[in-house]
This record gives structure tokens, sequence and C-alpha cells, in this order.
């Protein structure tokens, strides 16, 4: 090898290896930035079920196109009740919710949990009128409809994620609080990550924003449909045999004899499972986002299989 194939080689080589090492840098920064847990719809859109009252004074009333439509979305214009007889300004940025009713679910104990109320997205005045205010609809998460009541923007601040063990799809009990996931947000029953829940824990139980939940059931629950068929035939059911050859009259998907020489009655599946009490079944992972008087709305953050309407948490 010449001497300048051998410098084009090593140049190469150091070229490579200063891009490698630019890449990993790269990398390795990106996996170590801090990351939301929740953001945009998740973090302002999540809802909750809550005691508290809610200030329904300020409400959309009017919508500037409503000839030809009754539902609103993003860059659409509405018009709110308050003014600058209410201290509205140009510019404000305000909150829609619309309260849609008391909660009542079979999965909780608790009875009277609140009632629900839906965070519909954000609007900005550009106009403001003595007694009324014009505003563009600035976020939507779900259509804007006349009567949604309008209030002032809460700030929030995300639960950050960390650095956290694998799964533990087989963990034991801890003690701590348990509840049960007794909503999803729009009414989603096969539930996975980055879903809004909502809880049956709140600040009666200590729970606090930033808290991980566990998500479990019991071993051989979480299916929409029970199969038709048995879970065995019976001993003299014979199959597709010829009647020349066949060994003997008892079927091969026959349950096991008890007895050390089978001579005792059939073993079946429900005297199978007595022999241990149900254990648990880690099915994912919450983080709390907001929490109110009895429940709190967390986010669906890990998951092992899908997550029902149901399910157990539990504080970790």
């Amino acid at each position: 090898m010449s001497k300048k194939q051998v410098f084009s080689s090593v140049f190469a080589f150091i070229v490579i290896s200063a891009f490698a090492a630019s890449v990993e840098a790269q990398v390795a920064g990106y996996t170590q930035r801090p990351m939301a847990v929740a953001m945009r719809n998740n973090l302002y859109c999540a809802g909750a079920v809550q005691k508290a009252a809610v200030d329904t004074s300020m409400q959309i009333v009017r919508g500037h196109e409503e000839q030809e439509q009754y539902s609103y979305s993003e860059n659409n214009f509405v018009y709110i009740n308050a003014g600058s007889d209410k201290n509205m300004n140009v510019g404000d940025v305000l909150s829609v919710v619309r309260p849609r009713g008391k909660v009542s679910s079979h999965w909780s104990s608790k009875g009277d949990l609140g009632f629900y109320v839906q965070e519909v997205g954000a609007v900005e005045l550009i106009r403001v009128k003595p007694a009324y205010s014009v505003a563009r609809v600035k976020v939507s998460c779900d259509n804007f409809v006349l009567g949604d009541v309008v209030q002032p923007v809460q700030e929030r601040t995300s639960p950050m994620h960390e650095d956290r063990p694998a799964l533990e799809r087989f963990g034991e009990p801890n003690g701590k609080a348990i509840g049960r996931l007794f909503m999803a947000r729009n009414n989603i029953e096969m539930i996975t990550r980055d879903n809004v829940v909502y809880v049956d824990l709140g600040k009666e139980d200590d729970l606090k924003v930033g808290d991980y939940l566990t998500v479990f059931r019991k071993v051989g629950k979480g299916n929409f449909f029970i199969p038709a068929e048995g879970e065995t035939v019976g001993s003299s059911d014979e199959g597709f045999e010829s009647d020349r050859y066949r060994g003997g009259t008892f079927s091969n998907q026959s349950p096991r004899k008890s007895g050390k020489k089978s001579g005792g009655s059939a073993v079946s599946e429900s005297s199978a499972r007595s022999e241990l009490k149900a254990p648990r079944k880690v099915v994912g992972e919450l983080v709390v986002l907001s929490v109110s008087e009895r429940t709190a709305t967390a986010v669906v953050v890990r998951t092992g299989m899908e997550i029902h309407p149901g399910d157990y948490v539990e504080v970790q």
C-alpha cells in the first residue's frame, strides 16, 4: 500500500470516528433531556371528576357563523357574555370547560365521586366591548358549543419522566392505598399508553400530582368474551378413529383423573384453581396529573397489556 493510500485510510478513519463520537454525544444528550409525562391535550384537556362548584357566570353565548353551524373549532369566532364590565382585556386567554354531570360507577365503592368536567380547549379575546367580548378559538380538544363555560386558565406543570426499573409484571402488594380505575376520557374501554383515565383516589387518600400508580387485576380477569367451548370433554367421547383399530372408548382430551393410579374423579380447572388464591397480574402504570377531593386524573405511561375500566390501582 502506498503512503498516499495509508494516509487516505487513516484520514477516513479519523473522520468516521469523529462523526460517530459526535452522533453518540447527540444521542446521549437527547436521551438525557428531561421529558414531560403529559403535553398539550393530555395536560390542558384531561378533565376531572370533582366536587368543587364551577363558576358558570361566563359562557359562550353566540357564534359568529351560527347561521351555518352549531359547533365551533380552532380559528372560529365566538361571543362571550363578559366584557370590560368584568375586567376582560384584549389578548386574555381563557379556558373553556363543559360540566357533564354527576359520575356514578359500579366500579367504585366510594359512592358520590363528584361530577365530570370536560375541558374542551381555550379562546383568546380579540375584541372587548362593555358587555361582551369576541374571542377566537385558540385550541380545541373537542367541538365548542353554545353554553360552554369560560373561566381563567389554570397554569399546569406536567410531572417529568423518571428513570425507572422495568415494569414488574408479577409484583406483590405494597400495603399502600388501593382504588379503582372507574372511567377513561371519551369513555374508551381498551386503554393504552398516553390515554387519560380517572381513578377513585384523591386528596382524601393523600394522593399527589406526580405519584405513580400500579394498575393490576386478578389473574383470569380482563376478557370481554368467555369461550363457548368447555375446558375438557367427557372420557367416553370418541374422535374419528376407525371401528376396527380404535384402542378404547375414551378421549385424548379428557381431564386428568385424581389418585395415584388415576382411579378417582376428574380433576376440573376450578378445583385446580382452588389450590392457590388468585394472584394479581400487573397490566400497566399511571402518573397522576391532577388531584380532586375524591378522585384523580392520570395518564398511562406504561402497559403490559390493554387496561380496562374496573382495573385496580395501587399507589407506588
